[in-house]
């Protein structure tokens, strides 16, 4: 898949691996990107991206990637001023980490992990993705019905991609009872995707990054990352946003990849 005339849609991309991916897929001279977020730091994305490509390549959109009607909007005006998308990378993703059960040590009362957590953490990471990608599905699914294409022929080229972001949590670990279900969950959803999508033209994969160098991993501590992670990855260091950016290109232009790709640096989890 030729990037350079293609639009596309990547999600938390203020900070982490949505601006790695936004900042890589600019250099490699996509046409148009819109770039969503809930923080205001995804217009000093945008910015920097387009001062450094001397056009404006990046749209900048703030708002709550869960909001169909903000779903919407956002393919409604990429259309509008760019065509349609056929690149989504829905990268938007949030922790909400605590043991499923703590028992208390004074009492013996256990505690379950809190069922607003689950769903919000589910409706962030898992649903929110799906949806991102199925309305990309519809809308290229509706611009072939218009021009009577039917059933998708290799000759015409691949029509459009999505890469979920997964995770090493798809594996299971402990305190990520949540964020494990969700990244899991993107797997089957993927493959259920890509086999319907294909009629269209589409591709879907999935990438399971390692501990990357993100707000959100940061915020495990210097500690937890030093003790239980460093030691344990092959390359003794925190992946960098870009690394995965770069596979996550990769993904998108080689057609003859499907799957899922395991960008963890060596580690894993361990019982």
């Amino acid at each position: 898949m030729d990037i350079k005339d293609k639009v596309a849609v990547v999600t938390g991309a203020g900070s982490g691996i949505g601006q790695a991916v936004a900042a890589e897929l600019a250099e490699r001279g996509i046409r148009a990107i819109g770039l969503v977020d809930r923080s205001e730091d995804v217009l000093r994305v945008a910015r920097t991206i387009n001062e450094k490509c001397n056009e404006r390549v990046c749209e900048a959109m703030i708002g709550d990637v869960t909001d169909d009607a903000f779903r919407k909007y956002v393919f409604d005006l990429l259309q509008k001023r760019h065509g349609p998308p056929s690149i989504c990378v829905p990268a938007a993703g949030i922790t909400r980490d605590r043991l499923a059960i703590k028992v208390d040590k004074e009492t013996g009362k256990a505690d379950i992990y809190p069922r607003d957590q689950f769903l919000l953490v589910t409706e962030v990471n898992l649903i929110a993705p799906v949806y991102w990608a199925m309305e990309m599905i519809a809308r290229i699914a509706e611009e072939r019905f218009r021009k009577g294409l039917k059933r998708w022929d290799p000759n015409e080229g691949t029509q459009g991609t999505i890469i979920f972001i997964g995770s090493v949590s798809s594996q299971g670990i402990p305190g990520q009872v949540s964020y494990s279900t969700t990244k899991a969950g993107l797997e089957g959803a993927a493959a259920t995707l890509g086999k319907e999508a294909s009629f269209h033209g589409i591709r879907t994969a999935v990438i399971h990054p390692g501990f990357t160098d993100t707000p959100m991993v940061r915020a495990l501590g210097e500690e937890f990352i030093q003790k239980n992670i460093l030691p344990y990855t092959q390359l003794r260091r925190l992946i960098r946003p870009e690394e995965i950016a770069d596979a996550i290109y990769f993904l998108i232009c080689n057609s003859a990849v499907s799957g899922e790709l395991w960008a963890d640096a060596g580690w894993h989890p361990r019982a």
